[in-house]
């Protein structure tokens, strides 16, 4: 299940989809008048004139362009390219022309409201994966909303479904900044995204229909290939088994890579090779490369080779898992690479990651990048690696085909050499993620963090893109994250089983830290957070375990667990203090204080956040102590300190503006924003509407830089949120507005599968349907969102929703039915021990039980 978002969160996503691009640029002049005549210093009337003419501007184009326009077909999410993964199709693709025109015709002939799903069985090493992928592109026009692959790995290391679901909604720009739940809630979720899409799905090496079932989409207008090497038998699936080739195509192949001219003098030989390869492809493919290599020999030469290899093996013991032929022209091939390449091939096996970039052949052999990747480069060539295609940041990736990792397995390799090579390439990856992280959120790894113009960038010498590009470029570090983090979960995992605990340490750290800022992949950063415990603790580091246990109780507080992460703080403040290190006990001090606010715990959650920041002036850390006077305010401002939370407020916008941080910048503004909005309700209703009208003209302003701030870093989750707190705003001269942006709000949250976000904008939709004379559509969006609390185990805002429903049914003048709910309120309070909330629930039954004027 989804649950509750931290009021405070780090920098995330992609894209957005929703406020309209009028809106943005109004709310940028807006926003530049604001800032060019410094309104908080005019007097009242100036302000009010150079501000309302923008601000009704804004406000009727809000409305105007209130529902989404409708998004173009091939055009991806925020006007940004489609994902397109295919794999590349071989060179030397051949011999496939009847079950390639099979599966076209099966294409053009389908019908009906399903998906068209293929599934490609066979033995391995047949090609499935080279016809999928030469189908699949050859029917790419169809697709133009996208095309997805994921490799299910349906051995020895299968892939979950819910990390395939995850993968492709991440691909498609889901930013998934709370865990949406189990497998049932991200297919929901799944489901939402593919409506109306034209998708092309490859679900590569699937083990069984368990394993693809839950992945298909509803839409016709999708179609999923599949390849296994058994029949899935999958519902509304068109099987096709893949055989060998005929000797005829066999010989195409092997003439495609050895050269016609060579094949065409020995038509002989060539057959025998073939059928010394069992007409596998694979084995063709391997024999067809290494003749390539070496154009000294003759095709006699390697047909001679082969049958000495194939009568060798027959006498020996063969698993079961690699055909004979494979094996045959594995070793043959094997025996003829150079002694670097075969050691590369070796020390390629050992790692557990799935595909790599080419930077880990270097370390692998220990020379230089470009070596390594010359290297690697040799073995594609003969067909014994293969090249999966770029990734999201240029980088090319490569793998082994399981049959050749197998075979590359039962090689004898030195321990100690073995042992050295994978220290190396853990290193590796433990330097790219610190360097990623560290770019991405420098703030969680050092105090007094240095001014950065590029926050979200890793430095060129860190990662680097295609070496054929012969230049170095700077990627983002969610984009690195999104190509490696397969790569890395593996990596972890092998350091743990390996007992390379420092490493293990290392990497678990920073791919926390990436999943923390980007608040996502909150399985992997549970499972990785569990790891970086275990490896404190086999360290024998308590500084390193207190680190350990914050991560664990932010991941814990993000799954709806407030009890785990209340508890893994305690014992990381207890840590850290006693190793002395202050800056760490205060993000701990503060992580207390926030899960004890997000529980309705609001005044000891502010004791602690308040020595929180006490602890981060004396540390000298000015963005600590800012972001958690922002958090501060805002449990000020649930008080109902609207005085105090301003000024808060106030304080941390003037260090972000001078630390020129525009993303935390923008979050205080749209906490500012709340708090203005809290503070012009008040005025009004004690009857000073002057001073009320300038306080919801700032606060607008406030809310219109949020929501443009972060629409233009695609922050889609953050913007969502602004656009509630624009929704929640109350004033009587923008009740349309105000009900678009919180509708607006509501669907971008909805797809993004954070359902906590929704109910919480249930309740915003209900004062906005309530302001505009809508009342019953009002309680009902107010009833959702108490039982989609109560379904999310979220006790305090239940009490808060059932607070809201309560309220609505009174000023509706409905009082008998007002007191359940207030009542339910007030047990909910009492039993948190939230006195404040206790306090008003009892003014809100007091009114609901107070009898009714006689009517004259």
């Amino acid at each position: 299940m989804s649950v509750p978002s931290p009021p405070d969160e780090q920098p995330s996503g992609r894209r957005a989809l929703a406020a309209p691009a009028a809106i943005g640029a109004v709310a940028a002049v807006a926003s530049a008048l604001a800032a060019a005549t410094n309104i908080w210093d005019l007097p009242v009337a100036v302000s009010l004139g150079v501000t309302g003419a923008a601000a009704l501007l804004a406000g009727v184009l809000a409305w105007a362009t209130a529902v989404p326009a409708k998004r173009r077909p091939g055009i991806g999410p925020a006007g940004g390219p489609v994902a397109a993964e295919l794999p590349p199709v071989i060179a030397h693709f051949t011999g496939r022309g009847d079950a390639l025109a099979d599966l076209r015709d099966r294409f053009d002939a389908r019908a009906g409201d399903s998906p068209f799903v293929v599934s490609i069985y066979g033995q391995g090493g047949v090609g499935k994966s080279a016809l999928a992928a030469r189908f699949g592109h050859d029917v790419i026009d169809a697709f133009p909303d996208g095309q997805l692959y994921f490799d299910l790995r349906g051995g020895d290391d299968v892939v979950r479904p819910e990390e395939v679901l995850v993968g492709f909604l991440r691909s498609l720009g889901v930013r998934l900044t709370t865990d949406p739940g189990g497998l049932r809630e991200l297919q929901k979720l799944w489901w939402t995204w593919t409506k109306d899409r034209r998708l092309l799905i490859f679900l590569d090496n699937a083990g069984d229909g368990d394993q693809v079932r839950d992945l298909i989409p509803t839409e016709s207008t999708c179609a999923v290939i599949v390849t296994s090497r058994k029949p899935l038998l999958l519902r509304n699936t068109y099987d096709t088994q893949l055989h060998v080739f005929t000797e005829a195509q066999g010989v195409e192949l092997l003439a495609r890579l050895a050269g016609g001219d060579r094949v065409v003098a020995d038509l002989e030989s060539a057959q025998t090779i073939v059928r010394l390869c069992d007409r596998l492809p694979l084995a063709i493919s391997i024999c067809g490369g290494r003749l390539a290599t070496r154009p000294h020999w003759s095709l006699r030469d390697l047909a001679h080779r082969l049958e000495d290899e194939r009568r060798r093996l027959d006498q020996l013991e063969i698993g079961r898992q690699l055909d004979g032929s494979v094996r045959a022209s594995l070793h043959l091939s094997y025996e003829e690479c150079t002694d670097l390449q075969r050691r590369l091939l070796r020390l390629l096996a050992q790692l557990t990651a799935p595909d790599v970039q080419e930077w880990v052949a270097g370390d692998l052999l220990d020379t230089s990048e470009t070596d390594g990747a010359d290297q690697l480069e040799t073995l594609v060539t003969s067909q014994l690696a293969e090249c999966t295609g770029h990734d999201p940041t240029g980088g090319m990736r490569y793998r082994l085909h399981d049959l050749v990792r197998l075979f590359a397995r039962e090689q004898r390799l030195d321990a100690d050499q073995r042992r050295a090579a994978i220290e190396r390439v853990l290193y590796g990856f433990r330097r790219r993620a610190e360097a990623a992280a560290t770019a991405r959120w420098p703030q969680d790894w050092t105090s007094r963090a240095p001014r950065r113009s590029t926050p979200d960038t890793i430095t060129p010498i860190e990662i680097t893109w295609p070496r054929l590009d012969h230049t170095r470029r700077e990627i983002s570090s969610a984009a690195w994250f999104t190509s490696e983090r397969m790569a890395l979960l593996a990596a972890i995992h092998q350091a743990r089983n390996e007992g390379m605990w420092d490493l293990a340490w290392g990497m678990g750290r920073a791919f926390c830290s990436l999943c923390h800022s980007l608040r996502a992949y909150w399985s992997d950063w549970e499972e990785v957070a569990d790891i970086l415990y275990e490896a404190a603790g086999r360290m024998g580091d308590p500084r390193a375990v207190g680190i350990a246990l914050l991560e664990r109780s932010a991941v814990a507080g993000g799954l709806g667990r407030p009890e785990g992460a209340l508890d893994d703080a305690r014992r990381a403040l207890v840590l850290l203090s006693g190793q002395g290190e202050h800056w760490w006990a205060a993000r701990a001090m503060r992580a207390i204080g926030m899960t004890l606010f997000g529980t309705g715990h609001l005044d000891r959650g502010q004791d602690h956040l308040v020595e929180s920041i006490d602890a981060f002036k004396a540390e000298g850390d000015r963005w600590w102590t800012a972001r958690t006077q922002r958090n501060l305010a805002e449990l000020r401002l649930a008080q109902g300190g609207y005085g105090e939370a301003a000024a808060l407020l106030e304080e941390s916008l003037a260090t972000f503006q001078a630390d020129a941080n525009r993303y935390s910048e923008a979050q205080t503004q749209r906490a500012l924003g709340e708090v203005l909005a809290a503070r012009a309700r008040s005025l009004l209703a004690a009857g000073e509407d002057l001073a009320a009208e300038r306080q919801y003209i700032l606060a607008g302003n406030a809310l219109r830089f949020a929501i443009k701030s972060f629409q233009e870093r695609q922050e889609e989750w953050e913007q969502a949120r602004s656009l509630r707190a624009a929704g929640e705003i109350g004033d009587p001269q923008n009740r349309l507005t105000e009900y678009a942006n919180v509708r607006d709000a509501k669907e971008m949250l909805t797809r993004l599968g954070d359902s906590w976000g929704v109910a919480r904008t249930e309740i915003s939709e209900g004062r906005a349907l309530e302001r505009l004379g809508r009342v019953p559509e009002a309680v009902a969006a107010v009833r959702r969102a108490v039982q989609d609390f109560e379904e999310l185990g979220d006790r305090w805002w239940q009490a808060r929703s059932l607070g809201g429903e309560a309220e609505i049914l009174l000023r509706a003048d409905r009082r008998e039915e007002a007191r359940e709910p207030a009542r339910r309120a007030l047990d909910i309070y009492l039993n948190l021990g939230n006195e404040a909330g206790a306090r008003h629930a009892r003014e809100v039954l007091a009114r609901a039980e107070t009898p009714r004027p006689p009517s004259h």
